[in-house]
């Protein structure tokens, strides 16, 4: 992936890892300050920065991932293609882009804002809060992922009708259902009203 000013400062030359940091905002999504990762995350969390992307085949079939059992926050639960956070002063766009690179090997063939969306979501499991002001992507997958074992335990191509099976017996994240409504208006512009979205 090319290197940003943003990224340059987050990489790490000796080998050490360094704290990532969050932006964090206010309600109308402008930067007030940054704050250490875990620590935005503790009860009762602190509003910050975060992206939301959702890939799609050319069946209209969303691409999930599923958790790493080894990641602190939600491990082993099913989720969007790829979520997180960019870094102080990384367009969230940028940091959608390199995530999905990241955490899945594939680059997104095509990849358009959704929309913003605020929530506050508990974690029981972890203890963690989704504090939140989440952009979305919604966008194309015409490669065959290669997830980083680290970021990624299983992927799956979904319908509308397999995810709705699929939610309903297995566990998700918190946040999953709330920036998939959000996205939903985007996502049947993407997929077309056969796809079922």
């Amino acid at each position: 992936m090319p290197t940003t000013p943003a990224t340059a400062a987050h990489s790490s030359s000796n080998g050490t890892a360094e704290a990532i940091m969050l932006e964090l905002v206010d309600e109308n999504g402008t930067t007030i300050g940054t704050a250490e990762k875990l620590a935005a995350h503790q009860p009762p969390g602190q509003l910050h920065r975060a992206f939301s992307v959702f890939l799609f085949d050319e069946q209209g079939r969303l691409l999930l991932q599923r958790r790493a059992l080894g990641k602190y926050h939600s491990p082993g639960v099913w989720s969007n293609t790829c979520c997180g956070h960019p870094y102080p002063g990384e367009a969230p766009f940028a940091a959608a882009a390199r995530r999905t690179y990241e955490e899945l090997g594939i680059s997104p063939s095509l990849l358009a804002e959704a929309g913003t969306v605020r929530y506050n979501h508990p974690d029981p499991a972890s203890g963690l809060v989704e504090q939140e002001f989440n952009h979305l992507f919604v966008g194309m997958a015409q490669e065959r992922p290669a997830p980083d074992p680290e970021e990624v335990g299983e992927t799956a191509f979904v319908t509308a009708e397999e995810l709705a099976e699929r939610h309903a017996r297995s566990p998700f994240s918190a946040w999953f259902m709330t920036v998939l409504d959000a996205a939903r208006p985007a996502i049947r512009e993407l997929t077309g009203p056969s796809a079922g979205w």
